[in-house]
């Protein structure tokens, strides 16, 4: 989806690393590495996404750190196309309308890191989960998302990740 509507891979890749966790932030040969892409390419769309108002800057210790900008008024918007184009806003629905007493649903790893590898990590957490519906869930997920998907499931937060979901 998102894809038909901004041609530039690189540009979709740093839209995912900072809205995906707002917490995410970045410098340019970071960046450059990170997403395997020359810094040229990277520093373009960075001054494209910095001259828009959708990221801000922060130099520290001759760095100049990129992150969202969570005051833009289309943060929320673009927050959630990402989340959608990854497909976990879909996954937790499927997950909440078939599993019950899911309290907690945690993204880890690398997309909790803005880095889309094309596996994502998920920590449900709650009483009694069936873990083999689950792995039958995950299945029709992978299918309908087009990306790998590993569940964790335990019944208590360790603290780490990126909350999608809290009950």
């Amino acid at each position: 989806m998102l894809e038909t509507l901004i041609t530039s891979k690189t540009r979709i890749r740093i839209l995912v690393k900072f809205f995906i966790n707002v917490a995410n932030n970045g410098y340019l040969r970071g960046l450059a590495e990170e997403l395997n892409e020359s810094t040229n390419s990277i520093r373009k769309e960075l001054n494209n996404l910095l001259d828009a108002g959708y990221l801000e800057k922060e130099s520290i210790q001759n760095k100049i750190i990129y992150k969202a900008n969570t005051k833009h008024p289309l943060f929320s918007i673009l927050q959630k196309i990402v989340r959608q184009h990854i497909g976990l806003d879909a996954m937790i629905e499927l997950i909440l309308q078939r599993m019950g007493q899911v309290e907690l649903v945690v993204l880890i790893g690398d997309y909790a890191k803005g880095i889309d590898s094309g596996t994502i990590e998920v920590v449900l957490v709650g009483k009694d989960l069936n873990s083999e519906y689950i792995e039958q869930l995950m299945v029709k997920i992978e299918h309908e998302i087009k990306r790998r998907v590993r569940f964790h499931i335990t019944e208590e937060h360790n603290g780490e990740g990126l909350i999608v979901y809290g009950a």
